[in-house]
Parts: structure tokens; sequence; C-alpha cells
């Protein structure tokens, strides 16, 4: 699966992808959904990442609300098939999740991975974030990850440790993509709002107004 220097926007085909389901012993493919049902594909660094958990959470509170339009649901989270099978043991849902440990699903949908060098490091400590308002105020960005951690009671384990220190520059993106394979729709991490976007994760309104407005058009 070759890697793209720049997102897969509307228009464009969506590159196969096959993963390892995380509720179930098969594999998850992008041909299981072609000619059958409109796809909102969701593309995760990791389970270490808690603005990525409150994402998951909030993707799957929005599929549920997506299925009357027809549309169906799928997250891909960089990690371990077993670690994610062992986090979502415990915090259990309905979301279809594949795991993708070697982020191939995301160079393919060419998702942003910036190289952590020191002016952008330096830019990122400039930057306060609080993109759920779980906090009582906006904090620096590493702050802001310990602090959600602290309110979670997150525990991360030594797969979690790993890929936060390989991975933690991976941006997030979603992609809602039509049953003959073409993305009509796309959102990624900071793509808009520069580093102010850290975190940040589409409303269910923004996220239900893209299906509308994509299966009206077509007729879904």
């Amino acid at each position: 699966m070759q890697g793209r220097r720049i997102p897969i926007m509307p228009g464009e085909q969506a590159p196969h992808f096959a993963v390892p389901a995380v509720h179930e012993d098969r594999t998850i493919a992008l041909s299981d959904y072609r000619g059958r049902t409109p796809l909102l594909l969701g593309l995760f660094p990791g389970l270490y990442c808690p603005f990525c958990r409150r994402a998951l959470a909030q993707m799957a509170a929005t599929s549920d609300a997506l299925k009357p339009l027809g549309v169906e649901c799928l997250a891909i989270v960089g990690t371990e098939l077993e670690n994610a099978r062992l986090y979502f043991r415990y915090r259990p849902t309905r979301l279809p999740i594949g795991a993708d440990p070697q982020l191939e699903t995301h160079r393919s949908f060419g998702v942003p991975r910036p190289e952590p060098t020191p002016e952008m490091m330096r830019a990122v400590e400039k930057v306060r974030i609080n993109p759920f308002g779980d906090l009582q105020e906006p904090l620096p960005v590493m702050e802001a990850g310990d602090a959600l951690n602290r309110l979670d009671g997150f525990q991360p384990t030594a797969t979690d440790r790993r890929e936060a220190e390989s991975t933690f520059t991976q941006m997030k993106g979603q992609f809602l993509i039509d049953r003959d394979g073409m993305i009509r729709w796309a959102n990624v991490e900071c793509g808009k709002e520069g580093l102010s976007g850290l975190g940040k994760f589409p409303t269910q309104e923004e996220l239900l107004t893209a299906a509308r407005t994509v299966t009206a058009a077509l007729g879904a």
C-alpha cells in the first residue's frame, strides 16, 4: 500500500484497505461496503491519545444517528490488534473498529504525519487547546493530554507508550465514501485551523450534515 504526500480529496477514489477487525476474527475491507452502502471512515493514531479516545466515543454516538441515513461507520486505529482488543474489552463500543499498527491506511489516505522538527515542537508549545470542553480552561497540548488521561484514569500499556513515542505527530482524518468508492467529503485534523485544531473532531451535526448532503445528492 503506497502512501501519499497530501490527503485524498473529494472526487478521488478511496484507496483499498483491509485490516483485522477488533471485535471479530475477520478482516474488514473497503470492498465490504462497495456497492452496498456509503461509509464514514475515521482514522486515528492510537489509543494512547486521549483526544482519539474521545473522538472514537463521539463517532460511536454519531454512528447510531447515521444509520437511518443508510451510512455505515468504521474506525481504524493505529495500534496492535491485541492492544485494541484489551482496551475495548473494558470499554465496549458498537462502533466497528479495525487495527492498523503500521498506519498503512493513514498513509494511503494521505493523512499527515509531520516531522517533529524543533521548529514544529516550539510552535506546538505555544498552542492551548480544550477540544472537547472537558477542561476548565485551554492548556498547552501536552498538559491537556495529561489532564485528560488523569480524568479518564487511563493507564497506558507498554504498547501504548511505544506507539506514543513513535507516532505522536500522526493526525486524524475522516472520509465519507460513497457506494462506488468515491470520496465525497473529507476532514483532516489541523487542515483548516492549523495547530489550533489539534485534538478536534467534527461535531455530530457536522457529520450528519455532510452525510445528508451526500446521500441526497447521490440518492443513497
